[in-house]
């Protein structure tokens, strides 16, 4: 073995599943980006097997109706989602067996679609025009019409609870006896800020939470009540909202699951973020650091720099990281990114006298 390779050795054991996979991802520090008085680190999401977050709270929604009798065997699950939990979902159910129907509004990037499908799930696409309020309705509409099982993903307690029980415990575990200020995390469902805010205000009280927003889609912010229906669900899209280019971010309605954690003061404070600032610092992170993410991704790391700019020497800053850039080919995250050798790269090829493309 040559002196100094880099060796592995296994994870000690064998997996049962691709299931049996999902969480325990790398807390990653940031070395070439944001102000040297601070530490950024990020928790990688994309390392679950279905490269998103949303594998743990798919794996839970389902394995919990399993073990309440909710869902029965060979039952057919439906849900509304921007993509992700429809892809983890997807992966979940063609493990188990469970036939998936998605909703998912007709502008959500292409690639998540066809993803969910290659995993077996049937997608309905739903207008623009209803935005995400309409891609939940229709969820429901099937679900009530066919007898299937809705997943609940903005409501269910289940969301909520696999981010206290794995990513709050592996937050907890990985700064064991480690410095950790402040945890910038964005909202989609709410899951994550929820269950991670129920660890750390009794485990770790001094960890400020730091949530964020689109600018232009501000609906914490601007301090309306979502209307909702008797089980939580949004009963009506929240006057705030605006199509922001944050995929994966913020419905038009805040979700039930997110109300816990605006109701017990889970955050500390509340930052807004642009898209052109989140499509940067998602192309930064991949160009500076090796860290592909998503344009959500992009967006909280964006929030954190903001943090770190005005923070106090030795800050040390987490920043989660919801997925990979690949769901966002089809996006403006990848415009001016060309599929054909630009002039410099031509020139390198004419460099040498062979293999020239024609």
């Amino acid at each position: 073995m040559a002196k100094g390779i880099r060796t592995t050795k296994g994870r000690g054991r064998l997996f049962d599943s691709v299931l049996d996979t999902i969480g325990d991802t790398p807390v990653i520090r940031v070395n070439n980006l944001g102000p040297d008085h601070v530490t950024l680190y990020v928790k990688a999401e994309a390392f679950n097997p279905g490269a998103s977050v949303k594998d743990r709270l798919a794996v839970n929604i389902i394995e919990a109706a399993e073990r309440e009798g909710r869902l029965k065997p060979g039952q057919t699950v439906v849900e509304a989602t921007s993509g992700n939990t429809g892809i983890g979902l997807a992966m979940v159910c063609a493990q188990k067996g469970y036939p998936l129907v998605v909703t998912m509004v007709e502008t959500f990037s292409i690639e998540r679609r066809r993803l969910m499908r290659m995993l077996g799930a049937k997608v309905v696409l739903t207008p623009k025009a209803e935005k995400g309020t309409g891609m939940y309705n229709k969820a429901v509409e099937l679900a009530q019409r066919h007898g299937w099982f809705l997943a609940h993903q903005f409501e269910t307690k289940d969301n909520a609870d696999i981010h206290e029980a794995t990513t709050a415990q592996e937050i907890l575990g990985d700064f064991a006896g480690q410095r950790l200020d402040v945890v910038v995390t964005g909202y989609g469902t709410g899951g994550t800020v929820t269950g991670i805010g129920r660890v750390l205000r009794k485990e770790r009280p001094e960890v400020r939470m730091v949530l964020s927003e689109p600018a232009n889609a501000a609906l914490v912010q601007s301090g309306i009540a979502q209307e909702r229906g008797p089980d939580g669900a949004p009963a009506a899209s929240h006057p705030a909202f605006q199509p922001h280019p944050i995929q994966g971010w913020t419905p038009d309605f805040i979700p039930a699951v997110l109300q816990e954690a605006l109701d017990k003061g889970f955050y500390d404070a509340l930052i807004p973020v642009s898209g052109p600032d989140s499509i940067h610092w998602s192309r930064e992170l991949a160009r500076k650091e090796g860290i592909f993410t998503g344009i959500s991704g992009g967006a909280t790391f964006a929030t954190a720099i903001k943090v770190a700019e005005t923070a106090a020497p030795g800050l040390v800053i987490l920043v989660m990281l919801p997925d990979t850039g690949e769901r966002y080919l089809s996006t403006p995250l990848f415009e001016g990114i060309a599929e054909d050798m630009d002039e410099e790269e031509r020139a390198l090829s004419l460099s040498t006298p062979g293999y020239q493309v024609g």
